[in-house]
Formats: structure tokens, sequence, C-alpha cells
């Protein structure tokens, strides 16, 4: 399990208590055998984000520690312990955290807004940070945005009509880069005519492969005759490749037949329809954006 960025500062220091200078890699590598992280923890990435959770977790715990003063930046990269934080050590805390930081003046200057008559909000903030970093709760509050943005998006789906709501597939399909032009697809999605096919798409512009659709609006579940239903037509067809899209989800057994046959069928639920929506833009719009940038540590490098 990855360690929250408080458990993470008491072995950092600890590391830095032999008085070398340090590199925030050398750290990481150290740290990651303290915790035992496996692979797939060690790369673990923060949503929306190319930084990997416990690399920002460890900036965070040295950025306390050094605001503390326990630590201070000897060179490019480089950072080494100070006296305070031998003193530190030398008192055998059982664990370091941002309450117990919180004795020295100098993280309060950091961690509290510098303007007098510090409102409400600013105080429940400043408890936030004390569990969290920024970017978890930035991650915290976007995960909670798109889990109501798809629930509202899937209700408004459902709504729609069944020809709208063949145009929406029609710009979903696309958007992901099949059915070739808006026109071609636009053409082959409802104008099939064959029973338990609602449309033939392209697989790609050129139109090398096709691809066979089906795409209810329903509210019910979708079962495994359905599906059987579908892989029929499209035995019919000599047909290798479909895909059925409903607003509703499938059964145990819809999954199950569909994973087994020999032709490739793709199910696309209710949920991850709107996914897929958001993912390439069909149906939404963006409000607003917020670029998270740091130092560009190779810009600072004089050779």
């Amino acid at each position: 399990m990855i360690p929250d960025f408080q458990s993470i500062m008491l072995p950092l220091l600890e590391i830095t208590g032999d008085k070398k200078e340090h590199t925030i890699q050398e750290v990481r590598d150290l740290l990651e055998k303290y915790f035992d992280l496996s692979e797939e923890e060690r790369s673990e990435l923060l949503s929306k984000s190319k930084q990997q959770r416990f690399n920002n977790r460890v900036g965070w715990a040295r950025t306390y520690l050094k605001k503390a003063g326990l630590l201070e930046y000897s060179g490019v990269g480089s950072f080494i312990i100070t006296e305070k934080g031998l003193k530190i050590l030398q008192e055998k805390p059982s664990k370091i955290d941002v309450k117990y930081l919180k004795r020295f003046p100098e993280l309060l200057k950091f961690i509290k807004p510098s303007k007098k008559g510090k409102r409400t909000k600013d105080k429940e903030i400043e408890l936030l940070l004390e569990e969290k970093t920024p970017e978890d709760l930035l991650e915290i509050g976007y995960e909670k945005f798109q889990e109501k943005l798809l629930s509202d998006l899937l209700e408004k789906v459902k709504q729609c009509t069944p020809y709208f709501f063949e145009r929406l597939v029609v710009d979903l399909l696309v958007n992901m880069g099949y059915g070739g032009s808006f026109e071609d697809a636009g053409k082959a999605i409802g104008k099939s005519g064959d029973e338990g096919i609602d449309g033939i798409i392209k697989e790609d512009k050129l139109g090398l492969d096709a691809i066979y659709i089906q795409a209810k609006r329903w509210s019910n579940q979708v079962n495994r005759p359905d599906i059987q239903k579908f892989a029929g037509a499209l035995l019919g067809k000599k047909a290798k490749k479909g895909v059925f899209i409903t607003t509703s989800m499938f059964s145990e057994s819809a999954i199950e037949y569909a994973r087994n046959i020999e032709n490739k069928i793709i199910l696309i639920d209710g949920e991850q329809l709107t996914k897929y929506m958001v993912d390439n833009e069909v149906g939404v719009s963006e409000i607003t954006s917020y670029k998270i940038k740091k130092i560009d540590l190779d810009y600072f490098t004089e050779e």
C-alpha cells in the first residue's frame, strides 16, 4: 500500500541522518524498499497526470521537512539534514506529521494564510492539508465531480429519442476514429434493416473492415438471449466484429457469453458509454481547466 505523505516524513529524515547530501531520486529508491512497494504501486500515476503517486508524496514530505527547517537544499536537486533535523532525530520520535511540525514557526508561515481575519473556509482547508497533499485533494475533487457528471449524463441520454440516440452513437464512434467520415457513419447507422443489426460502420477511414452495431436505448438489463441474437446476425453476415451499445447494463451471463464466443463482440453499457462520451467530448463541454506546473531543474543546471 502506498503510504500517505506524512508517513514518509520520519523515514525520509532518518535516511538523511547520515549528514550526507542526497538527491530526491536516491531517497525515492530507498523509501520504495523501506515501504516494500510492489512494481505496480511504484508506477501508479495520479489521475490525469504523468507523475507517479508515490514520487509526489515523497516530494511533499520533503517540502514539509524543509519548510520546518529540518532539511535544506545543498545544490541543484540535492538536499541535506540541518542541525535542527539532527536534534529531532536524537529525540527519537515515533512519528513525524504535520501536527508534530507545527511546533516550528517556519512551517506555520507556510501552511497558514498570510492575511488577517482568517475565514472558516481557510481553517477547513488548513485541516485538509494536514491529511492530504494538494494533488490528492485535487484528485478527490475531480473524481467526485466526474461521478456526478457521468450520472447526470446517463440520465440525459436515457431521455433522448431513439433517433437522437442513434445520432449520438454516430458522433461517438466518429470521434473515436471509427466510421470513416461523419456522413458515411450517419448513413450506415440505423439503415441496415437486418434483424439484430442496427448499423454497419467502417473500422477505419479506408474501410478495410466492417463493424456491426447494435444500439439500444433500454432501461431493462440486456440478457444473454439478446447477445445470442446479435451473434447470430453477425454469423449470418459472416462478420467477425460487433459492438453492442446500451444505456442499461449487461447480465453476467450475457458478459460471459460474449467473452467466450469466437466472434469479437464488445459490450458497452450505460456507465462505459458516458465515460467514452466524456473522454471523446460528445455531449459535454469544458468549463475550466487548471495547469499544474513544477520547477524545471534542467533549466537551472549550469554546464
